[in-house]
């Protein structure tokens, strides 16, 4: 019997599915234009059309017959302009001239903002061009193709629309979306400046960042970051943090952004008393400047088209409006920029954006039943954009997040007041300092809100849970996300049911899992379980490690420093630069103090350079080479065995040479000596068993993840009690090799790996009649 205090449920009209069903055409024609040549996917489109024509003809459906031809249009519409585009860019000269390398001249005007990074030698620019000529062997072509520049400090000031020369070396870009990389550009000639409207919109960005340059390091990033996307001042840390609290939306463009700003404007103009179709044209102009103000790329194109979407969400008959709207966003978006296809950043928005409007309404309405209606949106919005985008986000980092719907509603009431307070305040700067850096303070103190919970959020104890990747594990994580929006609004309906399901949910966030006796005493080295890649802690003393690499993932490798109670790292040692060894970086530097960061002197490939050393320099720390002879850190002595001690190297630049170039450790702590190896191959192995021929440890970190191209005979001969695997489960690699496992066990070693034990402690002095001894986590 229903409960008597209960209305009636809303009758939805039936949902109009002609728009969504051409965007998803749009969708496959985009996919098959960017995973099969232009002839297969021409074939894969009609060959669906005709499918389709012959179902609705079986059926006898004319209906039917006419959707599939307007599907079947649009996807083709899709696929010829990715193919154009494509054609385009591959067979212009600035292609030809980068295929043989070619020393040119170019003319172009400058499409994005040059983005500084940084590198071993002193920091580069980054800028991408819009080439209209170029004069390469004796020749001048005119064109129109993109292409990347990779310049030095001099690039930093040209602005965005100004038409520059410059010379450089053509080089083939991996990017298909580029003719050309320019590299070792020359100093930039600017011909002509950036037009009224590019001076403008720098004038008001450089305002912006005026207006909260006295406030705090982080609230002085984050502002620009969420008014207009500008990210250049955003520490890898923060970046982290936002990203596990699920709150990276905010440090980037993002429909939300536009909507906040152009809802801004429209409230404006109706304290103004314009009405009717003039408030359209308010609306129009408000997109324009917003799109100008972030910045023409892609990424900006599809926030606008979605915060257009939102825009269109208020009002009468406002989900059907959405609903319509996001399927032409979709499609005109994708024929513009076909590329977006295969763009996570556009699946995630579009699905943002969908949850939103199709999800949000029903749970909204099942909450204002006991809620006030402004407090059940404000927990709707979010919960529908968070489950709609779970699947994906999982598939990208591996990871579910558990407060994401929390961290968005604690910090939903500031983001509007901090959006518009930050543009408020870059506007006024244009004219007058005091006031604008009043409003910079009212923006900052929001913005700090924002950081604290970010903050706080990362640092809960179970903030995100691993997921796999893998179709299996997806399919589960679909199926659930499906059931969960099926049945939320029955959970909502009622506080009898909605209470204790969120105070399941914080408890799980936020008590720690029991883990009785870990790490104990008498521990000298942690193997963390980081899946596929290697980080280890040697311990320094009470609440001190070394940490040797720092594995793939900066959630993994922080867990497992916060369960070993290490809050200061005196000193970080990157044996080499694989993602699989920096890319967790972030994690160790997150929230402690770190003294030193040692690297290998081979510094490729240089892109992950770049990021360890943006990194480090974000925790105040410059990476240096390790120094020669021994080093006492706490109570661990170090010493460094390879590679030989001479000045950086620079590599082919893919990296293939990284592994044998590893920084191999020999380590003593409490009397038990520990040799870290890295991925260091046969040839490495071979000279350290030439510099050392009697070397002995007690335990022996095997080296890249037990592959089976090693020095057996030296392994073999180390005489290790207890060996270590550091390695990701069901791995594509074949790791560990068994009979490289099988040699090392014959000898009596014992075999700890992370992949079957998970996180693994060695301890001093436990074994029965050994050195040391393996506790495991798992």
């Amino acid at each position: 019997m229903p409960d008597v205090d209960e209305e009636p449920p809303e009758v939805a009209a039936p949902a109009d599915l002609r728009t969504p069903c051409l965007a998803a055409s749009g969708w496959a024609g985009g996919l098959v234009a960017a995973l099969l040549p232009p002839g297969v996917a021409g074939a894969v489109v009609l060959a669906a059309v005709v499918a389709g024509l012959v179902l609705a003809a079986l059926r006898r459906e004319p209906g039917l017959a006419g959707a599939v031809l307007a599907c079947g249009l649009v996807a083709a519409a899709v696929l010829a302009s990715a193919s154009l585009r494509a054609e385009a860019v591959s067979s212009s000269p600035v292609a030809a001239l980068a295929e043989q390398r070619a020393a040119v001249e170019v003319t172009g005007v400058v499409v994005a903002d040059p983005r500084p990074v940084a590198g071993p030698f002193g920091d580069g620019v980054v800028v991408r061009l819009e080439v209209r000529a170029v004069v390469g062997r004796g020749v001048r072509h005119e064109v129109a193709v993109p292409v990347l520049v990779l310049g030095d400090e001099r690039w930093s000031g040209v602005e965005l629309g100004s038409s520059v020369a410059t010379r450089g070396l053509l080089a083939p870009a991996d990017d298909a979306d580029l003719a050309a990389l320019l590299t070792g550009a020359s100093g930039p000639v600017v011909r002509h400046g950036p037009d009224v409207w590019w001076r403008g919109a720098g004038a008001v960005r450089a305002s912006i960042r005026d207006a909260v340059a006295h406030r705090p390091a982080d609230q002085r990033a984050l502002v620009p970051a969420l008014v207009d996307g500008d990210d250049a001042g955003l520490t890898a840390d923060l970046e982290d943090d936002f990203r596990t609290t699920g709150l990276t939306h905010l440090t980037a463009v993002s429909g939300t952004n536009l909507t906040l700003v152009v809802g801004f404007l429209l409230v404006l103009a109706r304290w103004c008393h314009v009405r009717g179709r003039w408030l359209a044209l308010v609306a129009g102009l408000g997109i324009v400047g917003f799109v100008l103000l972030a910045r023409t790329e892609p990424s900006v194109l599809r926030a606008a088209a979605m915060g257009a979407v939102g825009l269109l969400a208020i009002g009468a008959n406002s989900r059907r409006r959405a609903f319509r709207g996001l399927g032409v966003a979709v499609v005109v978006l994708l024929l513009v920029q076909p590329g977006l296809a295969t763009s996570a950043g556009f699946v995630l928005s579009v699905l943002a954006t969908a949850g939103i409007v199709v999800l949000a309404p029903g749970w909204r309405d099942a909450l204002a039943r006991w809620l006030p209606r402004w407090l059940a949106e404000a927990v709707a919005v979010p919960a529908a954009a968070q489950v709609a985008c779970t699947p994906v986000v999982a598939g990208l980092s591996g990871q579910v997040s558990l407060v994401a719907v929390v961290a968005n509603l604690l910090v939903a009431p500031v983001v509007g007041p901090a959006t518009v307070l930050g543009l408020a305040g870059g506007l006024v700067a244009l004219v007058g300092d005091p006031p604008a850096r009043l409003l910079g303070t009212a923006a900052g103190w929001c913005v700090g809100w924002i950081v604290a919970v970010a903050r706080r959020g990362a640092d809960l104890p179970l903030a995100a849970v691993d997921w796999g990747a893998g179709a299996g594990s997806l399919a589960v994580l679909v199926a659930g996300c499906v059931g969960l929006a099926a049945s939320a609004p029955w959970v909502l309906r009622h506080p009898a049911r909605a209470v204790p399901a969120a105070v399941v949910l914080v408890v799980v966030v936020t008590v720690p899992l029991p883990s009785p006796g870990w790490p104990g005493a008498g521990w000298v080295l942690a193997m963390c379980d980081v899946g596929q890649g290697d980080a280890l802690v040697v311990n320094a003393g009470a609440g001190r490690g070394v940490v040797v690499d720092a594995g793939p993932d900066p959630t993994a490798v922080d867990r497992c420093l916060r369960r070993l109670d290490v809050e200061e790292v005196p000193l970080v040692v990157l044996t080499h630069f694989h993602a699989d060894h920096v890319d967790g970086l972030p994690g160790v530097l997150d929230g402690r103090r770190v003294g030193q960061v040692w690297t290998t002197s081979l510094l490729d490939p240089p892109e992950a350079v770049e990021e360890v050393v943006g990194a480090a320099r974000g925790a105040g720390v410059v990476p240096t080479l390790p120094p020669s002879g021994a080093v006492t850190v706490g109570d661990v002595v170090l010493q460094v065995l390879w590679p030989l001690p001479g000045p950086p190297t620079v590599g082919p630049g893919d990296g293939s040479t990284a592994n044998d170039e590893s920084v191999v450790l020999l380590a003593e702590v409490r009397g038990v000596r520990i040799l870290l190896t890295g991925d260091v191959e046969p040839p490495g192995q071979a000279a350290v068993a030439r510099e050392l021929p009697s070397l002995d440890v007690d335990v022996l970190k095997l080296p890249h993840h037990g592959s089976r191209y090693q020095d057996l005979d030296w392994l073999t001969s180390l005489h290790a009690e207890q060996v270590l695997v550091s390695v990701g489960a069901d791995n594509d690699y074949g790791h560990p090799a068994p009979d490289v496992l099988g040699a090392l066990e014959a000898t009596g070693a014992g075999v700890a790996r992370t992949d079957e034990d998970g996180d693994v402690l060695v301890v001093a002095g436990a074994g029965a009649g050994g050195t040391v001894s393996v506790r495991a986590a798992g």
